[in-house]
């Protein structure tokens, strides 16, 4: 079985005139202005998802800071996980600065969804600040089950991109600290941070909720990151994730097979372990 963990789907109107929500949303301005940043609805995600056999797909939207904008976005994700049940689940996405952020979350769940993501935090970085803006999110996430919270993180160091937060490995390992009990899902490799999963003190503990996903990996690793995780022992928790529309799974596939991990740890990285997690 093939799970991708982190898609993104927009309602139709901002696939067809994404200028219009330009106007108070710098974030989604500095993601989408190029008109080579693909955006795409569920009718594309299905059409991928057959074309490179990926059994399920976890989906979510943007965080706008537009309230309206945020609940529009995620009626999507709620009617395609409502339509699609075998093949779709959904994560209810957000600005966690918006006061209704945490009511937001319950109210996709009461839905059908099956946590949070991907929250960013990408003008600012992971700072005090944004700890005590996801704090009434995480305490929701946890009272409807411990459900897991996908938040973008990334390398803080080498090329530059759109997307690329002023983020820190200080500021990843303290968003674990801060929220031991809840399912966190660290996007695109968590910056790294698994690395220190080999440390003698400390860390493994810290990290004992921690996943981390695989998106974008072809733009920013070589395929050895797949054994730098094994060594590192946390093949059980990679979780395969394309970015889609950003990239093909074909992509991840090749660096997957160039990589010199088991089979057994193939199939866990591409499917086991979200089983594992999402239930």
């Amino acid at each position: 079985m093939i799970i991708d963990t982190h898609t993104h789907i927009f309602q139709e109107q901002v696939k067809q005139d994404r200028a219009r929500y330009f106007e108070n949303e710098p974030e989604f301005k500095l993601l989408y202005n190029s008109p080579k940043a693909a955006i795409g609805n569920i009718v594309d995600l299905l059409k991928s998802m057959d074309i490179y056999q990926v059994d399920i797909s976890v989906i979510c939207g943007f965080p706008w800071r537009n309230p309206e904008h945020t609940k529009k976005n995620n009626d999507i994700i709620i009617e395609s996980v409502l339509k699609y049940p075998d093949r779709i689940k959904g994560l209810a996405c957000f600005d966690t600065a918006w006061e209704g952020a945490a009511d937001e979350a319950r109210r996709c769940i009461d839905a059908g969804l099956c946590g949070a993501g991907e929250l960013a935090f990408y003008l600012s970085g992971i700072d005090q600040k944004a700890l005590a803006f996801l704090d009434p999110v995480m305490a929701v996430l946890r009272e409807k089950g411990n459900l897991p919270c996908m938040i973008h993180t990334n390398e803080p160091v080498g090329h530059k991109y759109h997307g690329k937060t002023p983020i820190t490995l200080e500021q990843i390992y303290t968003l674990a600290k801060t929220f031991p009990d809840n399912k966190i899902i660290l996007a695109h490799w968590g910056g790294g941070i698994f690395f220190y999963n080999i440390m003698k003190k400390e860390t493994k503990t810290v990290f004992k909720n921690i996943w981390y996903d695989t998106a974008a990996s072809p733009f920013l690793y070589d395929s050895q990151i797949y054994d730098m995780a094994v060594t590192a022992e946390v093949a059980e928790k990679v979780l395969f994730g394309t970015d889609f529309p950003l990239l093909t799974p074909d992509r991840y596939y090749k660096d997957i097979d160039n990589s010199n991990i088991n089979t057994l740890e193939k199939k866990q990285i591409l499917g086991k372990n979200a089983v594992l997690l999402f239930g």
